[in-house]
């Protein structure tokens, strides 16, 4: 195994093509790598831009099917997570499965010891802790640390982020457009990836057992209010679109699976001051043995909240400084000290 040698996470857009422009100029071995994970045909543009890029930057490139282990770890827990009235972010599951996953098991196959992405985090050895870290990137807003959480903490030494230092996107399509790269105006991918439409709603009724199925909205009461055409149709702090009136606003609070009830209240029900987290990776430490104050989030675009956290069992119970709006289950609590990822896990 070479300790230059690297396979990159080629997607064919902006990040993942400067990342190889930036490895090569460092002197790395670069090996360009793109996971097929679900139909090829939909994906011929990104497949294409990753191989002219490679061959643009004289790498080699490869395209890996990854089909079966995408539909069973990543599109099977998604259709799970709503037919369970949770909110899944597929995004963090592909990342521990695929990206450093099978990604990593391909990399050792090719003698690499590192692989590479183009998300906006870091790795770096930390003194204080005696351990490799992932951390914060330096672009703000823009930072992927919160969908890292769960990778494997003894993969980290074989981690590298290219990007982490920079502080916007503006940058990055700058050194693409000074090195001639064809994607430096490429538009981001907003959208779920094996979703490209947008449209979930239509993705789940057509590959799973969700159908429509109208049932009762309710106050926490269980006064009848209205109607609902299926529970995967609403998310926790929806307002607009329940089809209900009442002299003050109400939100979507929670759902009854068994009785197929969507339950609303009131804006200020929807803050919580603690919340129970189970499916724990701890990055930063073995294990919780005192209670913690950390910073928290409970979904990538939410601001960090303070905390303080204890081991409950195999779970985190995470109690807030001040009550958080709309915490939604299936999403993920990301622990941070400083700009340290110490662990997180899925919310119940």
């Amino acid at each position: 195994m070479e300790e230059k040698k690297v396979l990159l996470g080629m997607s064919g857009g902006v990040d993942s093509s400067v990342s190889a422009l930036i490895l090569k100029n460092k002197g790395y071995e670069v090996i360009g790598a793109t996971l097929e994970l679900f139909s090829k045909s939909d994906n011929k543009d990104t497949y294409q831009d990753a191989k002219n890029i490679c061959d643009f930057l004289n790498i080699e490139h490869y395209i890996y099917n990854y089909n079966e282990e995408f539909k069973k770890h990543v599109i099977d827990n998604f259709i799970d997570c709503y037919s369970n009235c949770k909110t899944p972010n597929p995004c963090i599951e592909c990342n521990r499965y695929m990206k450093f996953g099978v990604m990593y098991e391909k990399a050792k196959e090719l003698g690499c010891f590192y692989i590479a992405t183009g998300h906006y985090a870091k790795t770096e050895y930390s003194e204080k802790y005696g351990r490799w870290v992932l951390k914060k990137s330096n672009a703000g807003k823009k930072d992927q640390s919160y969908v890292l959480w769960n990778i494997p903490k003894e993969l980290l030494e074989h981690i590298i982020f290219p990007l982490g230092d920079f502080q916007n996107k503006d940058e990055i399509r700058a050194i693409a457009k000074d090195a001639n790269l064809k994607v430096a105006n490429k538009p981001d991918s907003e959208d779920i990836c094996f979703i490209p439409n947008g449209n979930y709603k239509e993705f789940l009724e057509k590959n799973s057992d969700i159908k429509p199925k109208v049932g009762n909205i309710v106050n926490i009461d269980g006064k009848i209010l209205g109607k609902h055409t299926g529970l995967y149709n609403y998310t926790i702090g929806q307002r607009k679109g329940l089809g209900i009136s009442n002299s003050v606003p109400l939100f979507v609070l929670g759902f009854n699976k068994e009785k197929n009830e969507i339950i609303v209240g009131e804006e200020d029900k929807l803050y919580k001051n603690e919340i129970l987290v189970t499916d724990i990776n701890l990055l930063l430490i073995d294990e919780i043995k005192d209670e913690m104050e950390v910073e928290v989030k409970t979904r990538y675009s939410s601001r960090l909240a303070k905390a303080r956290i204890s081991q409950e069992g195999k779970n985190i119970r995470v109690k807030f400084e001040d009550p958080q709006r709309a915490i939604t289950p299936g999403q993920s609590a990301v622990f941070y000290i400083d700009d340290i990822v110490l662990g997180g896990g899925k919310i119940v």
